[in-house]
Formats: C-alpha cells, sequence, structure tokens
C-alpha cells in the first residue's frame, strides 16, 4: 500500500507559543519522596507544566552535606529544558537554602537560567509571612538541634521573630518523609507559642502540606510549610493567582 505525503504549501501546521502556557522548574534531592507529589497536588497540569530534576545529596543532613548541594544547582537547571525560558525554577530544600543562602541559590540557577524567578522554601515562607501580615513565628522542624539553631537564626536575621524553635531530631531525610501527617499535627499543636501569629513548619521532605488544614483548624492560626510556600510563590510568580482550596489561608493570597 502507497502512502501519499501531503504537499506542505496546501496544508500548514500552527504552533502554540509553549506546549502549556506556564513553565516550573523544580530541582530536588535525589532522596526526595514528598516534593513532586505535593506539586502535582496543587499544580493544574493543562495550566502549568512542573519540569523536575533531581541532584546528588548525601545523608546525614549535617551543614556540610546540605552545603554541598550548591554547585550542582546549575547543572540541574541547565538539563530543565535547554535553550528555552522558565518562568521559575525552585530548589526545593528548605535546610539547603538556609545553610547556602537564598543570594548563593539564585546565583548558582541563574548561571544556567538567568530569566528565571528563583524560588528556595526560604524566601517563599518569607513572601508567605508578608503576604498574611505575621510578624512573629513559632518554627517545628524535624532536623536535629543543631540544623534547626542554624534555620532558626537565619529565620531571625531576615525575617519575622522566632518565638521558639522544636525539633524532632531526625538526621536522614528519608526517614522525615516517613512521618506520619498524624504525628505532624501532633508535634505542630505542641510546638505552637502563645505569643506566635504562625506556625511555620520546615522541611520539603515531611507531609505536611496535607496537615495544614486540620492544624489551622486546631490552633486557630495561619499555617506555613516549605512545600506549601514554595508552591504557592512558584505559582504566583509564574502568574497563576487562583485561589486554591484545601491547603490553608495562604492561598488565598
Amino acid at each position: 500500500m502507497s502512502v501519499q505525503i501531503q504537499n506542505p504549501d496546501i496544508f500548514r501546521v500552527e504552533l502554540d507559543a509553549r506546549p502549556v502556557p506556564k513553565r516550573i522548574g523544580l530541582i530536588v534531592l535525589a532522596t526526595d519522596h514528598t516534593s513532586e507529589r505535593d506539586f502535582a497536588r496543587l499544580c493544574d497540569p493543562d495550566e502549568v507544566g512542573v519540569y523536575v530534576n533531581r541532584i546528588e545529596y548525601e545523608n546525614p543532613t549535617t551543614p556540610e552535606n546540605l552545603r554541598l548541594t550548591g554547585p550542582r544547582l546549575t547543572a540541574a537547571a541547565a538539563l530543565m529544558l535547554p535553550g528555552e525560558d522558565l518562568d521559575v525554577i525552585a530548589f526545593s530544600c528548605t535546610a539547603a537554602s538556609v545553610v547556602l543562602g537564598d543570594d548563593a541559590v539564585a546565583e548558582y540557577i541563574h548561571a544556567a537560567k538567568p530569566k528565571a524567578h528563583c524560588v528556595t522554601p526560604v524566601n517563599a515562607a518569607f513572601a508567605a509571612f508578608k503576604a498574611l501580615d505575621i510578624q512573629r513565628i513559632s518554627i517545628l522542624t524535624p532536623y536535629s538541634r543543631e540544623v534547626t539553631d542554624e534555620l532558626a537564626g537565619y529565620f531571625s536575621k531576615n525575617g519575622p521573630e522566632v518565638i521558639n524553635a522544636d525539633c524532632l531530631g531526625f538526621d536522614d531525610d528519608r526517614e522525615m518523609a516517613r512521618i506520619k501527617p498524624e504525628s505532624i499535627v501532633a508535634a505542630g499543636e505542641r510546638a505552637i507559642q502563645t505569643g506566635a501569629e504562625a506556625l511555620f513548619i520546615s522541611c520539603t521532605a515531611l507531609r505536611s502540606l496535607v496537615c495544614v488544614e486540620e492544624l489551622e483548624r486546631r490552633i486557630g492560626k495561619p499555617v506555613i510549610t516549605s512545600n506549601q510556600a514554595t508552591i504557592w510563590r512558584s505559582l504566583r510568580l509564574s502568574g497563576v493567582n487562583r485561589p486554591i482550596q484545601g491547603y490553608g489561608r495562604l492561598f488565598t493570597k
């Protein structure tokens, strides 16, 4: 059977500017179980394309190991749609963003994708505090005391007043991802202090996004989590401004 080839002069193929209107790049640790799933919960694939790359990471979660992630960000960003722009690139690691500093993370990413907005859980959390007019926070982390103290110090220096910072003492992000949501809710209730206007739950490995609504109901205050804030800010910077129900007060902003 012969196949007839249409004359391209007769039929003109039209192209969209992009296959999907908005583009978000997501860089996660090799050991991450949670970030991609949380982005999938909240990002409409007909509205936003989420393009993921992983970087090498070694447990335990120490400042030394977190610092090693920095130089790996440039290569990871470069492999996301080479030669094409992204609206946002998010680095999904709160503790590494603290150890490296937001400016350094942006430099690594902009070396490959200079036009992309750079989002980290830290700068996303600061933007969330501003949007909700929050000045004083309680912090809950799954980390060791050493890493928690470094995070609390960074927040105090660059963001809201930290009333207290509780930690669960884990040093392996794969185990952090296994902490039951019920335990996160219970730990969050215990962590919030009277003087705090909101609770921040750190760590992109934690399955805390699904706990936000229940925790807000129990403590009567806003709850900001690493993944929740990262997704919210990534969507807003890419131009998606619609409210999303079921994941806390932040998504009304």
